[in-house]
């Protein structure tokens, strides 16, 4: 989320690949489809976001629990959109006790992850926030390697060293714009709770592919979901513990009275964040179901770089020249990222196409 939250992406080839089921026109429609949901959920969600802190809002954790309150819209395509019956490998399937363990554990991360997402919104402005979260697919590097076993290449280095330098320039710019009566030394503490955040995204999505890849050992549309829809459910009551428990809740009247635009806009502002964090979810599920879970986290960070161009149509947030270069080492990062998949990819069908040659010439 995201946050970016966004929102749970995970890391990883995904196991179900429908390209079979459907017309090619059909799959590219759908793919594109989920792309926009994605990117137009996640970018709105960081705009509204920053709006509610703008207009006098100040709840953290309100802005938390936005986050991830509206995932029961997450159950319209868990019902509306049948799944595969592909068995699990495992010979014994996990229990009951180990799925609710792993959902409650990643879904308090969750909520600490997006509790630093909101605090580092609230101290930066929407652009320099986006852009310091693209450092996720560095970390997403790290954590792969170490948890996942995944190998680092020139350009995976490549993009972990440009995505820190595209970070650091956004620590050192003296020139940042920062919300009005926020001192440096805010801007600091929203600088690193961001990075921070974005550090602690990855892990979940690390901890989350093992998930998948040691316990329940399928990733199938409906086990994706399911994922997202009961993680959500524990953060969302983690949040609510949190606002409630942090006494937060008691100034949440004479702060939707107290905002500029007026109590039914401080409402809708939450709202329609909410349902594009949800959006968002729809967008991710798609893809992975459609393309792979790596390919959603890849296209995800897409939208971290049009969140600082919205940003300076809607909130004439300034781009200067360091803001600039960031951006432009943020897509050079990422476009060696997606690359090095491509071509890894490539070299996963090419062996699938021989394997099933192989296979229908010693059926013969």
């Amino acid at each position: 989320m995201t946050d970016n939250e966004e929102p749970m992406i995970l890391a990883g080839p995904s196991s179900e690949l429908p390209f079979d089921k459907y017309k090619r026109w059909q799959w590219w429609f759908m793919v594109a489809l989920s792309i926009a949901f994605l990117i137009i959920g996640q970018s709105a969600a960081v705009i509204l976001g920053r709006f509610y802190y703008d207009q006098g809002g100040n709840s953290k954790w309100i802005a938390t629990l936005v986050q991830t309150a509206a995932f029961p819209i997450l159950f319209i395509p868990f019902f509306a959109i049948p799944s595969s019956s592909e068995a699990s490998t495992s010979s014994a399937p996990p229990s009951f006790k180990v799925i609710v363990l792993i959902y409650f554990v990643l879904g308090v991360l969750i909520a600490a992850d997006n509790m630093m997402y909101s605090t580092g919104l609230l101290y930066l402005s929407a652009s320099t926030y986006s852009l310091i979260c693209a450092s996720q697919l560095a970390f997403n590097a790290v954590f792969s390697y170490f948890i996942n076993s995944q190998k680092f290449t020139a350009l995976i280095i490549n993009s972990t060293v440009v995505l820190t330098f595209s970070a650091s320039l956004l620590a050192v710019n003296e020139d940042s714009d920062k919300p009005d009566g926020l001192s440096q030394g805010k801007y600091i503490v929203g600088f690193l709770v961001t990075l921070g955040a974005s550090a602690l995204y990855s892990l979940i999505l690390s901890l989350m592919q093992l998930s998948f890849d040691k316990v329940l050992k399928k990733e199938t549309f409906s086990v994706v979901l399911e994922m997202q829809i009961y993680t959500s459910l524990v953060a969302t009551c983690a949040s609510t513990i949190g606002l409630f428990a942090s006494g937060e809740w008691h100034s949440l009247h004479g702060e939707m009275e107290g905002f500029k635009k007026g109590e039914v806009a401080y409402v809708l502002t939450l709202v329609w964040t909410a349902v594009a964090w949800q959006v968002c979810s729809v967008g991710v599920v798609g893809l992975i179901f459609l393309v792979s879970s790596l390919y959603s986290n890849v296209i995800s960070t897409v939208s971290l770089a049009v969140t600082p161009i919205a940003s300076v149509i809607v909130f004439h947030d300034k781009m200067n020249g360091v803001k600039i270069i960031s951006m432009l080492l943020a897509i050079w990062g990422f476009a060696s990222y997606i690359y090095q998949n491509y071509i890894d990819d490539l070299k996963t069908r090419r062996a699938q196409a021989v394997a099933s040659k192989s296979h229908d010439d010693s059926s013969c």
